[in-house]
Protein backbone atom coordinates (compact mmCIF):
# COMPACT_ATOMS: atom_id res chain seq x y z
CA UNK A 1 0.00 0.00 0.00
CA UNK A 2 1.16 3.59 -0.79
CA UNK A 3 0.03 6.31 2.15
CA UNK A 4 0.07 9.85 0.72
CA UNK A 5 -0.52 13.05 2.50
CA UNK A 6 -2.94 15.09 1.17
CA UNK A 7 -1.96 18.72 1.99
CA UNK A 8 -4.80 21.71 1.83
CA UNK A 9 -4.76 25.53 2.80
CA UNK A 10 -7.98 26.22 4.40
CA UNK A 11 -10.06 23.41 3.26
CA UNK A 12 -8.90 23.64 -0.34
CA UNK A 13 -6.21 21.54 -2.27
CA UNK A 14 -3.56 23.60 -4.06
CA UNK A 15 -1.72 21.79 -7.58
CA UNK A 16 1.00 20.74 -5.17
CA UNK A 17 -1.37 18.11 -3.83
CA UNK A 18 -3.07 17.03 -6.88
CA UNK A 19 0.71 16.25 -8.12
CA UNK A 20 1.73 14.46 -5.07
CA UNK A 21 -1.54 11.86 -5.01
CA UNK A 22 -1.13 11.71 -9.07
CA UNK A 23 2.67 10.96 -8.23
CA UNK A 24 1.59 8.07 -5.25
CA UNK A 25 -1.22 6.32 -7.66
CA UNK A 26 1.67 6.06 -9.95
CA UNK A 27 3.91 4.17 -7.84
CA UNK A 28 0.74 2.43 -6.59
CA UNK A 29 0.52 0.84 -10.15
CA UNK A 30 4.22 0.38 -10.25
CA UNK A 31 4.27 -2.06 -7.11
CA UNK A 32 0.86 -3.70 -7.77
CA UNK A 33 -0.70 -2.30 -5.35
CA UNK A 34 -3.37 0.83 -3.87
CA UNK A 35 -3.07 4.47 -3.07
CA UNK A 36 -4.87 5.70 -0.09
CA UNK A 37 -4.62 9.48 0.86
CA UNK A 38 -4.88 10.87 4.11
CA UNK A 39 -6.21 14.17 4.92
CA UNK A 40 -5.67 16.05 8.43
CA UNK A 41 -7.98 18.42 9.30
CA UNK A 42 -11.53 19.75 7.72
CA UNK A 43 -12.21 19.61 4.14
CA UNK A 44 -15.19 19.92 1.81
CA UNK A 45 -14.10 17.72 -0.51
CA UNK A 46 -11.89 15.30 0.50
CA UNK A 47 -13.18 12.24 -1.88
CA UNK A 48 -12.54 14.52 -4.79
CA UNK A 49 -8.68 13.54 -4.59
CA UNK A 50 -10.11 9.97 -6.06
CA UNK A 51 -10.29 11.79 -9.04
CA UNK A 52 -6.59 11.77 -9.34
CA UNK A 53 -5.79 8.36 -8.42
CA UNK A 54 -6.99 7.92 -4.41
CA UNK A 55 -8.19 4.06 -4.19
CA UNK A 56 -9.14 5.17 -0.66
CA UNK A 57 -9.38 8.36 1.15
CA UNK A 58 -8.80 8.37 5.21
CA UNK A 59 -9.78 11.57 7.06
CA UNK A 60 -8.59 12.69 10.43
CA UNK A 61 -9.87 15.08 12.78
CA UNK A 62 -8.92 16.09 16.03
CA UNK A 63 -8.41 19.11 18.15
CA UNK A 64 -4.34 18.49 18.51
CA UNK A 65 -4.07 18.81 14.93
CA UNK A 66 -5.72 22.01 14.75
CA UNK A 67 -2.75 24.09 14.44
CA UNK A 68 0.46 22.47 12.44
CA UNK A 69 2.68 20.72 14.68
CA UNK A 70 6.11 17.97 13.48
CA UNK A 71 5.10 16.07 16.32
CA UNK A 72 1.12 15.62 16.32
CA UNK A 73 1.50 15.01 12.63
CA UNK A 74 4.08 12.57 12.54
CA UNK A 75 1.55 10.73 14.97
CA UNK A 76 -1.03 10.87 12.68
CA UNK A 77 0.51 10.06 9.81
CA UNK A 78 1.89 7.10 11.37
CA UNK A 79 -0.83 5.47 12.99
CA UNK A 80 -3.02 6.31 9.25
CA UNK A 81 0.46 3.87 7.91
CA UNK A 82 -0.03 1.24 10.12
CA UNK A 83 -3.61 1.16 10.04
CA UNK A 84 -3.35 0.12 6.27
CA UNK A 85 0.11 -1.55 5.90
CA UNK A 86 1.60 1.31 3.86
CA UNK A 87 5.03 0.43 2.39
CA UNK A 88 5.62 3.48 1.01
CA UNK A 89 4.74 7.24 2.13
CA UNK A 90 5.03 10.41 -0.37
CA UNK A 91 4.41 13.53 1.07
CA UNK A 92 5.11 17.04 -0.86
CA UNK A 93 8.27 18.59 -0.57
CA UNK A 94 7.60 21.74 1.12
CA UNK A 95 7.50 23.30 4.21
CA UNK A 96 4.94 20.75 6.02
CA UNK A 97 6.80 17.99 4.35
CA UNK A 98 10.17 18.66 4.69
CA UNK A 99 9.42 19.28 8.62
CA UNK A 100 7.28 15.47 8.34
CA UNK A 101 10.34 13.42 6.30
CA UNK A 102 12.83 13.23 9.07
CA UNK A 103 10.85 12.88 12.19
CA UNK A 104 8.61 9.63 9.96
CA UNK A 105 11.57 8.25 8.98
CA UNK A 106 12.68 7.72 12.53
CA UNK A 107 9.26 6.47 13.88
CA UNK A 108 9.25 3.70 11.29
CA UNK A 109 11.92 2.81 10.76
CA UNK A 110 12.30 4.09 7.32
CA UNK A 111 14.87 5.11 4.40
CA UNK A 112 14.19 8.68 2.99
CA UNK A 113 14.39 10.68 -0.45
CA UNK A 114 14.08 14.22 0.02
CA UNK A 115 13.27 16.26 -3.09
CA UNK A 116 12.38 12.98 -5.64
CA UNK A 117 12.25 14.63 -9.16
CA UNK A 118 10.62 11.69 -10.96
CA UNK A 119 8.66 8.17 -10.31
CA UNK A 120 10.92 5.58 -8.98
CA UNK A 121 12.32 2.67 -11.09
CA UNK A 122 11.81 -1.32 -9.94
CA UNK A 123 14.21 -3.25 -12.20
CA UNK A 124 17.04 -3.25 -9.81
CA UNK A 125 15.26 -2.43 -6.41
CA UNK A 126 13.75 0.48 -5.07
CA UNK A 127 15.52 3.47 -6.88
CA UNK A 128 14.20 7.32 -6.94
CA UNK A 129 16.05 10.22 -8.39
CA UNK A 130 17.02 14.08 -6.92
CA UNK A 131 19.01 16.59 -8.12
CA UNK A 132 22.27 17.07 -6.39
CA UNK A 133 25.27 19.76 -6.00
CA UNK A 134 23.00 22.36 -6.49
CA UNK A 135 21.28 20.79 -9.10
CA UNK A 136 24.13 20.31 -11.40
CA UNK A 137 23.96 16.41 -11.16
CA UNK A 138 21.28 14.18 -10.64
CA UNK A 139 22.24 11.00 -8.24
CA UNK A 140 20.23 7.77 -7.76
CA UNK A 141 19.44 6.11 -4.56
CA UNK A 142 18.31 2.52 -3.78
CA UNK A 143 16.07 2.06 -0.83
CA UNK A 144 16.41 -1.36 0.80
CA UNK A 145 14.40 -0.45 4.09
CA UNK A 146 10.79 -2.03 4.59
CA UNK A 147 9.21 1.13 4.59
CA UNK A 148 9.52 3.90 2.39
CA UNK A 149 9.55 7.84 2.45
CA UNK A 150 9.64 10.11 -0.26
CA UNK A 151 8.70 13.68 -0.78
CA UNK A 152 8.25 15.20 -3.91
CA UNK A 153 9.62 18.36 -5.55
CA UNK A 154 7.13 20.94 -6.67
CA UNK A 155 6.34 20.56 -10.64
CA UNK A 156 7.80 17.18 -11.23
CA UNK A 157 4.44 15.77 -12.55
CA UNK A 158 1.52 16.82 -13.88
CA UNK A 159 -1.80 16.08 -11.79
CA UNK A 160 -3.84 13.66 -13.87
CA UNK A 161 -7.59 12.69 -13.86
CA UNK A 162 -7.30 8.84 -13.04
CA UNK A 163 -10.43 7.87 -11.40
CA UNK A 164 -13.32 9.16 -9.39
CA UNK A 165 -14.73 10.58 -6.70
CA UNK A 166 -14.29 8.57 -3.59
CA UNK A 167 -16.05 8.22 -0.16
CA UNK A 168 -13.86 9.70 2.45
CA UNK A 169 -13.55 7.16 5.69
CA UNK A 170 -12.68 8.51 9.35
CA UNK A 171 -10.05 7.79 10.98
CA UNK A 172 -9.53 7.48 14.77
CA UNK A 173 -6.42 8.08 15.92
CA UNK A 174 -4.75 8.71 19.86
CA UNK A 175 -2.85 11.96 19.26
CA UNK A 176 -1.48 13.69 22.68
CA UNK A 177 -1.91 17.48 22.58
CA UNK A 178 0.89 19.60 21.02
CA UNK A 179 3.85 20.96 23.31
CA UNK A 180 3.87 23.81 20.87
CA UNK A 181 1.42 26.84 21.63
CA UNK A 182 0.52 29.12 18.55
CA UNK A 183 0.26 32.65 19.18
CA UNK A 184 -0.64 33.90 16.05
CA UNK A 185 -0.42 32.76 12.23
CA UNK A 186 0.81 35.14 9.40
CA UNK A 187 0.41 33.45 5.93
CA UNK A 188 0.60 35.06 2.04
CA UNK A 189 -2.89 34.73 0.49
CA UNK A 190 -3.77 35.98 -3.10
CA UNK A 191 -0.87 34.49 -5.01
CA UNK A 192 0.24 30.99 -6.54
CA UNK A 193 3.10 30.04 -3.98
CA UNK A 194 6.77 30.04 -5.29
CA UNK A 195 6.95 26.33 -4.84
CA UNK A 196 3.40 25.69 -6.86
CA UNK A 197 4.15 28.60 -9.74
CA UNK A 198 4.83 27.25 -13.08
CA UNK A 199 5.47 31.07 -14.31
CA UNK A 200 8.15 33.50 -11.95
CA UNK A 201 9.18 36.84 -12.84
CA UNK A 202 12.69 37.63 -10.53
CA UNK A 203 14.52 40.25 -10.35
CA UNK A 204 17.78 41.82 -8.32
CA UNK A 205 19.73 44.17 -7.53
CA UNK A 206 20.10 45.77 -10.73
CA UNK A 207 16.64 47.14 -9.87
CA UNK A 208 18.20 50.09 -7.82
CA UNK A 209 15.39 50.59 -5.67
CA UNK A 210 12.22 49.34 -3.96
CA UNK A 211 10.02 51.88 -5.91
CA UNK A 212 11.26 50.90 -9.09
CA UNK A 213 9.03 47.29 -9.24
CA UNK A 214 6.21 48.35 -10.95
CA UNK A 215 7.30 47.06 -13.98
CA UNK A 216 8.44 43.45 -12.51
CA UNK A 217 4.42 43.48 -10.84
CA UNK A 218 3.45 44.55 -14.39
CA UNK A 219 5.16 42.10 -16.36
CA UNK A 220 3.96 39.15 -13.43
CA UNK A 221 0.25 40.47 -14.15
CA UNK A 222 0.72 40.44 -17.95
CA UNK A 223 2.23 36.47 -17.95
CA UNK A 224 0.00 35.43 -14.98
CA UNK A 225 2.98 34.38 -13.02
CA UNK A 226 4.76 35.11 -9.43
CA UNK A 227 7.21 37.52 -8.69
CA UNK A 228 10.38 36.32 -6.58
CA UNK A 229 13.44 38.28 -5.64
CA UNK A 230 17.29 37.33 -5.03
CA UNK A 231 18.91 37.47 -1.84
CA UNK A 232 20.49 40.71 -1.35
CA UNK A 233 16.92 42.21 -2.22
CA UNK A 234 15.08 40.15 0.35
CA UNK A 235 18.08 41.55 2.66
CA UNK A 236 17.75 45.11 2.31
CA UNK A 237 14.09 45.02 2.74
CA UNK A 238 13.17 45.85 -1.40
CA UNK A 239 10.85 42.68 -1.22
CA UNK A 240 9.27 40.28 1.58
CA UNK A 241 10.97 36.99 2.56
CA UNK A 242 9.02 35.19 1.06
CA UNK A 243 10.08 35.77 -2.68
CA UNK A 244 13.70 35.10 -1.56
CA UNK A 245 14.33 31.98 -4.37
CA UNK A 246 17.57 30.43 -3.80
CA UNK A 247 19.89 28.23 -2.42
CA UNK A 248 19.09 29.74 1.18
CA UNK A 249 15.54 30.49 -0.54
CA UNK A 250 12.87 28.74 -2.17
CA UNK A 251 13.92 26.28 -4.43
CA UNK A 252 11.29 26.20 -7.69
CA UNK A 253 10.59 24.39 -10.69
CA UNK A 254 8.97 26.88 -12.78
CA UNK A 255 8.28 26.12 -16.51
CA UNK A 256 9.25 29.65 -17.36
CA UNK A 257 11.47 31.47 -14.69
CA UNK A 258 12.71 35.44 -16.05
CA UNK A 259 15.87 36.79 -14.21
CA UNK A 260 15.86 40.03 -14.12
CA UNK A 261 18.62 42.37 -13.20
CA UNK A 262 20.10 39.14 -11.33
CA UNK A 263 24.22 38.47 -11.72
CA UNK A 264 23.10 34.73 -11.29
CA UNK A 265 25.91 33.52 -8.15
CA UNK A 266 25.76 30.37 -7.53
CA UNK A 267 23.74 30.32 -4.50
CA UNK A 268 20.92 31.82 -6.47
CA UNK A 269 21.28 29.37 -9.77
CA UNK A 270 20.66 26.70 -6.97
CA UNK A 271 17.25 27.50 -5.98
CA UNK A 272 15.95 28.01 -9.71
CA UNK A 273 18.25 25.62 -12.32
CA UNK A 274 15.58 23.17 -12.59
CA UNK A 275 13.54 25.83 -14.26
CA UNK A 276 12.87 24.25 -17.63
CA UNK A 277 13.02 27.59 -19.60
CA UNK A 278 15.25 30.20 -17.89
CA UNK A 279 15.00 33.92 -19.63
CA UNK A 280 17.80 36.63 -18.23
CA UNK A 281 17.91 40.10 -19.02
CA UNK A 282 20.66 42.18 -17.91
CA UNK A 283 23.17 44.85 -18.97
CA UNK A 284 26.35 42.90 -18.42
CA UNK A 285 27.05 40.34 -21.27
CA UNK A 286 29.07 38.70 -18.77
CA UNK A 287 26.85 38.27 -15.72
CA UNK A 288 26.90 33.95 -15.00
CA UNK A 289 23.28 34.12 -15.57
CA UNK A 290 23.96 33.85 -19.45
CA UNK A 291 26.07 30.33 -19.47
CA UNK A 292 22.49 28.84 -17.70
CA UNK A 293 19.65 31.27 -19.54
CA UNK A 294 17.79 29.54 -22.53
CA UNK A 295 17.46 33.24 -23.61
CA UNK A 296 19.15 36.06 -22.97
CA UNK A 297 19.02 39.73 -23.44
CA UNK A 298 21.85 42.33 -23.31
CA UNK A 299 20.38 45.33 -22.58
CA UNK A 300 19.11 48.32 -19.83
CA UNK A 301 16.23 46.33 -17.93
CA UNK A 302 14.06 49.51 -17.43
CA UNK A 303 14.49 50.01 -21.54
CA UNK A 304 13.39 45.89 -22.27
CA UNK A 305 10.95 45.13 -19.38
CA UNK A 306 8.16 48.40 -20.38
CA UNK A 307 8.68 47.34 -24.00
CA UNK A 308 8.12 44.18 -22.96
CA UNK A 309 5.03 44.58 -21.20
CA UNK A 310 3.75 46.62 -23.87
CA UNK A 311 4.13 43.50 -26.50
CA UNK A 312 2.45 41.54 -24.53
CA UNK A 313 -0.76 43.80 -23.52
CA UNK A 314 -1.11 44.41 -27.44
CA UNK A 315 -1.04 40.29 -28.26
CA UNK A 316 -3.60 39.89 -25.44
CA UNK A 317 -5.47 42.29 -26.46
CA UNK A 318 -5.35 41.19 -30.16
CA UNK A 319 -5.89 37.47 -29.01
CA UNK A 320 -8.62 37.28 -26.73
Amino acid sequence: MVLVLADHSNGQFKKATLEVVTYAKKVAELMSTECTAVVIGNTENAGSLGQYGANKVLTISNGALDNFDSQTYTSAIAQAAEKVGAKVIILSHNSTGKSLVGRLAARMDAGVISGAKALPTMSDGFVVEKNVFSGKGVASYKLDTDVKIISLMGNSIQPEVLGADVTPEALDTQIEASKTKVLERKTVSGIVPLPEAELVVSAGRGMGAADKWGIIEELAECLGATTACSRPVADTGWRPHHEHVGQTGVAIRPNLYFAIGISGAIQHLAGVSSSKVIVVINKDPEAPFFKNADYGVVGDLFDIVPRLNTALKEFKANNN
